[in-house]
Parts: structure tokens; sequence; C-alpha cells
């Protein structure tokens, strides 16, 4: 019989058991894949630029959401390559892979460039950062931060916060990573990271009240 919200065949025990074991089989052979190549990478110049090339548009587009500045984006991109790139002697696979490694360098990167510049106000950003907000957070959260201040106002709290609350919510919703690889690349459990990624929202929202809010923002 038809499914009648999809008009296909209901998935059935048999069909599930067939299902997840392959995309299990599929992902563990990836994976695999991966983990050679980054082998390879450790004396292979040319295995290495096979791993830019998989990562340069997301490690970019993760340095742009949280910068709104393409100028930021290339340069964290360049830096965060640079420094995969000597650190590849060293690397240890480990769960979460490459992958939750690299962006824990862009993050640490990110950091180091609002630790040095402070906060950027233009409209661009202020845009950009509005648009990662709003994607990284629960609707429900987010309309609890959205009332309480401009995005200017959010940006500059985002910004004095601690390195390791900035990296938490960066690698949690802006990278890309799901909560376990965050967890992985940030090296806390599962549960570590649930709690303090809930403890780095409630310290944004507590500098956003510190900042006068919405009303402390206006002329």
């Amino acid at each position: 019989m038809l499914d009648a919200s999809t008009g296909s065949l209901p998935i059935t025990e048999s069909d599930d058991a067939a299902v997840f074991p392959a995309r299990a089989a599929a992902s563990a052979a990836s994976e695999a894949d991966e983990r050679a190549l980054v082998e390879r990478a450790r004396h292979d110049s040319r295995a290495f630029a096979d791993l830019y090339r998989k990562y340069v548009n997301r490690v970019y587009a993760f340095a742009y959401k949280r910068s709104g500045s393409t100028q930021v984006a290339e340069d964290v991109t360049s830096t965060t390559f640079e420094r995969a790139l000597r650190g590849m002697p060293t690397f240890e696979w480990r769960s979460g892979g490459f992958s939750a490694w690299l962006f824990r360098i862009a993050a640490n990167e990110l950091t180091n460039y609002y630790r040095r510049q402070g906060r950027t106000s233009s409209d661009k950003a202020q845009r950009a950062f509005r648009m990662y907000v709003s994607e990284a957070v629960s609707s429900g959260e987010f309309d609890r931060v959205e009332r309480m201040g401009s995005t200017d106002v959010i940006r500059d709290a985002m910004s004095g916060l601690n390195d390791r609350y900035q990296q938490v919510i960066a690698l949690r919703f802006l990278s890309g990573l799901s909560h376990d690889d965050a967890a992985r690349a940030m090296g806390m459990s599962k549960p570590v990271m649930a709690v303090t990624l809930h403890r780095a929202m409630a310290a944004l929202r507590k500098a956003i009240e510190e900042r006068g809010g919405r009303d402390g923002d206006q002329v």
C-alpha cells in the first residue's frame, strides 16, 4: 500500500534493516578513504591538496558567517590551512577525524582575530551575523536573544565572551559539524558539550543585558 503522505511504499522492518547497515557501511568506507588520504598527506603535498579542495569552501563559509568579511574569511581560511599543513606530521586521528581538527584550528584563528580587532560594525557584517544567529540558534532561543539587542549589540556581546564559549558556539552552529563532531573538536564529551553550550548562550544573553540591550544601542 502506498503511503498517502509520500506516495511511496512504507519502509518495513526488513527494509530498514537493509538500508541502515548500507548507510553505515558507506560512512565507514568514506572515513577509511579520508583516513588513508590524511596519512598520505603527511608526506605528499598532492594528497594535502586534495584535502584542501575538499574542505576549503566549508572553512571559508565558516569564517565568513562569523566575520561578515570576505577579507577576514580569506585570511582565516589561508591561515587555517597553513597551520594544518604544518601540523600534519603530528596530527593524530581521533573520533571526529580530520574535519573536527581542521575546524578547531579555524575557530582558534577566528577567536584570535576578534581578540586583536574587536567587533566589526559594518552593515554587511551585521547582516551576515544576523543570518548566522538565525540559523544557529533554535527559534525560541533566537527570539529571546534577538529581543534583547540589535545585531551590533549581539556581535559585540559574542566577541566579549571567553575563548571557550566563542569556539563552542561557532563550532556547533556555524561550521556545519554535528553536536557529536563539535564535541570531539572541542575535546569534550557530548554531555559536557551540551552543558558548555547552554552556559555559553546564557553568557551571551547576560553580556547583552550588561550592554544595555536594544535601548543601549540606540542614540
